[in-house]
């Protein structure tokens, strides 16, 4: 039922992308809207079948062109690739800084991070699914250097509002900070291997539901 969906979600993306085409060549604009349909392509498929097992003959026969016209856009897969994790990862952080300096108390400030985190899982699936998946390939190659600085630098926001909460009595004193976010966020990026937008709930909805289950627990109290 996925695969179906997203291939007939592909060919319409084709059809509009090749559509476009017809209406006027060469224009910056249409060069633009050219290089958006090929990341969101290629995006769908890495997403699919892994970054590694995607090829860029993948992304030219689900863009209905010939190889050779990709590099007219990209140089490589690992271009397009840079360009859908560098485009999250600018974004994400942007979203974090505008809660932690919001000013909230620690607990609030946690809160509005994870509801960040979660309101990622639809517009960045393909981003959140090459981390997952291809993070310890990609993070070997200079040009991604980037990832680790930007996961470190976003450990060090979640590490230190969990610290403030521990110091201000907020949160329990005997956990380790570090392991606290790191469980939090890998179950955060794990729920966008099963999470379907159009479901009972929306990403926000499920945002909530593991605040409730984070902060309060299953147990009775």
């Amino acid at each position: 039922m996925t695969t179906t969906s997203a291939k007939s979600g592909r060919s319409r993306t084709r059809a509009a992308g090749e559509g476009g085409s017809r209406r006027g060549r060469g224009s910056p604009a249409l060069a633009s809207e050219r290089r958006e349909h090929l990341v969101r392509l290629a995006a769908e498929l890495f997403a699919e079948k892994g970054f590694q097992a995607t090829t860029v003959r993948n992304i030219a026969d689900e863009a209905g062109i010939l190889s050779g016209s990709l590099y007219h856009h990209f140089d490589s897969k690992e271009s397009i690739v840079d360009e859908i994790l560098s485009g999250f990862f600018t974004e994400i952080m942007e979203s974090y800084r505008a809660v932690i300096d919001e000013g909230r108390n620690p607990r609030d400030t946690i809160a509005g991070l994870v509801r960040v985190a979660f309101g990622t899982l639809e517009p960045h699936r393909a981003a959140i699914t090459v981390m997952q998946n291809d993070w310890n390939y990609l993070k070997g190659m200079e040009r991604f250097a980037y990832l680790t600085k930007s996961e470190d630098e976003v450990e060090k926001m979640w590490v230190s509002t969990l610290q403030a909460g521990q110091a201000e009595g907020l949160f329990r004193p005997d956990l380790d900070p570090k392991l606290t976010y790191r469980m939090i966020r890998d179950t955060v990026w794990v729920a966008v291997r099963w999470f379907r937008p159009g479901g009972q709930l929306d990403a926000q909805g499920l945002a909530e539901h593991y605040l409730k289950v984070m902060f309060d627990g299953i147990n009775l109290h």
